[in-house]
């Protein structure tokens, strides 16, 4: 299907404005590939870390708890900068916020390579988070505003892909990067590509595309910060004791969050421009049920390379390398199906999703089998073609659910949506992270080491979250059938007042 040069005006603009008319770019391909390069480091450095820690508490002489930090530290800042970064980005210039957030990128990894203390290394990696938090969202916003139609789909599905390959291919980098030089490697591989990368945003990224009007909510960006800040803290903080001595942080985190809400709700009300446009969820189809979807499955889907690495690495004895290559077929089958998904969103929409989280519960489902039931020994090679029918599945959730969630955005809003929506996922990574690895453990003592079970029960909640992603993907697609039907049939109340375009089949 070829692209449609028509234009957004899918959702309620707080401004009350139009969108810009759509030429495409010529380089916009070739834009989008630099995107996602610094894309792929930022998200990698989330997962890259973690096989490094032993070596790290080791060579810096550090306790456990600060150690932790090194990686749960870059997760609390990147979830945190996402959306004021996204709204940034909208406001200032999505070029401009790209370049800022890649050039802090580069230099905070370059801070971390070389730092003496694990004082220091922590402080670079928060500042690193902070850079790849003004990175992330801007991946999105340009690919909103670049394409359009069916080349808007392929686009999210490479991005899609990227998700999906950096997050389960982080444990094997990391392993080879310790196979052949020291720790410091995982942080300095990041400055040359990322120097080539900015040299090449700044010829390729197109300079237009301010969308608002250069206001930025100060008082909405502080609210959500704190809310967000709140909540997070004691997940983050769960392998040290977080979860008991932080535990009143949660609801004081809520109504930080709901007196955002009502802040953001006061900005639109007024005709300003909201850090977070509250209509994104309630007015703009799809996107509140989306951000929902990729919040549950993401539980699921970041928590499961913890639970494996602690199987394969503390029960079997495996090395990080070999500990990473025995997850390598989900990585490998989420990143062919997340291309092709890209190509058939635009004809198939939310049918896609539905089908991909089917695919990811039967394979970790009969992963979960195998290892209780396969000897120990065997487990590495047994599961593999398991992993790979998940993989192919969790291919065809990523992408299809940030194009479906997304489509009806207009472009003036699409870094505060897409980092809205990452946010959304990132909050799931942090519940999935801490709260997999804890089952773990406490499954490991209450069946006196028992592997297989310990790591069995931890999937088993990774089941669940993706599940329930799964029965909102189904509520979605009834709803939009239903919605589409009443266009054909012109049944719709507002078909006058608000033009979705480009809609999914849905055969």
């Amino acid at each position: 299907m070829t692209a449609r040069p028509d234009v957004d005006r899918t959702a309620p603009s707080p401004a009350g404005g139009q969108e810009e008319e759509y030429e495409p770019d010529p380089r916009r391909w070739r834009a989008l590939s630099v995107t996602l390069v610094a894309g792929f480091m930022s998200l990698l450095d989330v997962s890259i870390v973690s096989v490094a820690l032993p070596t790290l508490q080791r060579d810096l002489g550090a306790s456990a708890a600060a150690v932790q930090w090194v990686v749960s530290g870059y997760a609390l800042t990147f979830a945190l900068m996402l959306v004021p970064a996204g709204r940034l980005g909208d406001a200032l210039g999505r070029r401009r916020m790209f370049l800022v957030g890649l050039a802090g990128f580069v230099l905070f990894s370059a801070a971390a390579g070389a730092a003496p203390s694990v004082a220091l290394l922590i402080a670079a990696r928060l500042a690193q988070g902070l850079a790849a938090g003004v990175l992330a969202p801007q991946n999105s916003g340009l690919i909103q505003q670049l394409f359009r139609g069916g080349e808007r789909g392929r686009a999210f599905g490479m991005f899609g892909a990227v998700v999906g390959v950096s997050t389960a291919v982080g444990p094997v980098v990391g392993g080879l990067l310790l196979q052949v030089a020291d720790w410091r490697w995982i942080f300095y591989v990041n400055v040359p590509i990322g120097v080539v990368a900015f040299v090449l945003a700044w010829r390729l990224l197109p300079r237009s595309g301010t969308g608002g009007r250069g206001h930025i909510d100060v008082g909405g960006v502080l609210l959500l910060g704190a809310g967000a800040l709140a909540l997070l803290l004691p997940l983050v903080q769960a392998e040290a004791g977080g979860l008991s001595r932080l535990w009143w942080l949660f609801p004081v985190g809520a109504l930080v969050l709901a007196g955002f809400l009502a802040w953001e709700q006061r900005v639109v009300r007024r005709g300003g421009e909201p850090v977070f446009d509250p209509r994104l969820v309630t007015q703009t189809r799809g996107y509140g049920l989306g951000a929902a979807l990729g919040t549950v499955y993401f539980v699921g889907f970041s928590g499961i390379w913890l639970v494996f690495a602690l199987f394969f690495q503390t029960g079997l004895g495996l090395s990080p390398l070999a500990s990473g290559l025995a997850v390598t077929p989900f990585a490998l089958g989420s990143a062919a199906a997340a291309v092709v998904a890209g190509r058939l969103v635009e004809r198939y929409g939310r049918l896609l999703t539905v089908l991909g989280l089917a695919g990811v519960l039967t394979g970790l489902g009969a992963t979960v089998a195998l290892v209780l039931v396969v000897p120990v020994d065997a487990v590495p090679w047994a599961v593999a073609p398991a992993l790979l029918l998940g993989g192919l599945g969790g291919g065809f959730v990523i992408s299809p659910n940030i194009t479906m969630t997304l489509r009806d955005v207009p472009v003036r809003m699409a870094g505060a949506a897409g980092g809205g929506l990452q946010t959304a996922q990132r909050f799931g990574a942090v519940i999935g992270t801490a709260a997999l690895p804890g089952l773990f453990y406490v499954v490991l003592g209450a069946t006196g080491e028992d592997y297989p079970v310990a790591a069995a029960a931890g999937l088993a909640v990774a089941l669940a979250g993706i599940a329930a992603a799964l029965v909102l993907a189904v509520v979605d697609l009834r709803r939009t059938r239903r919605e589409d039907e009443a266009e054909r049939t012109g049944d719709r109340p507002d078909h006058g007042a608000v033009h979705h375009h480009g809609h999914a089949a849905h055969h």
